[in-house]
């Protein structure tokens, strides 16, 4: 193989891997978390895809899984429904928020019609101050927020059994 194709294999793979995280699952330091943790009590505020405001005040003692996804990440659209099913599944133990961020609202608003997942709230990250607040640097990733306020980030894809079980962990 030449080394001008090797160079282009190369590129290729390093632009899908950052355009849509590596499906790899891991699990920040305490560090991490704890940093992450104070997120939760922070004044942050932004606006859902329907237009309301939303304050992660309003989150600050129940247990909450943000759901960090793309509109066009595939890794995102083929966690969706089972997203959906656990989050029917604990309704009122614990609550998911999708937070989007990388895409236009329009193509946001049909990610969420195409992958059942309408019975989320889900807060656009205009700005990726969301992102930045719990160190999210692709998607899919997600926040496990215990009602004490830890965070426990696991930054890549989750299977539906490992999704579950640290659902269900928050639920207590």
């Amino acid at each position: 193989m030449s080394i001008r194709l090797r160079l282009a294999l190369a590129c290729t793979v390093l632009l899908l891997l950052a355009s849509c995280g590596t499906g790899a699952s891991s699990q920040t330091s305490q560090a991490d978390s704890a940093q992450a943790g104070s997120a939760t009590t922070s004044p942050l505020r932004a606006t859902t895809l329907d237009g309301s405001e939303f304050d992660f005040a309003s989150i600050s003692g129940r247990p909450t899984v943000l759901w960090f996804w793309a509109p066009w990440c595939t890794i995102c659209r083929a966690e969706a429904p089972e997203i959906a099913k656990v989050a029917a599944e604990l309704r009122g133990s614990v609550t998911f928020i999708g937070v989007p961020g990388r895409g236009e609202r329009a193509a946001m608003r049909q990610f969420v019609s195409d992958g059942g997942v309408s019975g989320l709230q889900h807060v656009v990250d205009d700005d990726g101050r969301i992102w930045s607040e719990y160190g999210v640097v692709g998607q899919p990733a997600f926040a496990f927020i215990d009602g004490a306020g830890k965070v426990e980030m696991v930054n890549g894809s989750l299977t539906a059994d490992q999704l579950q079980t640290a659902a269900r962990a928050l639920a207590g």
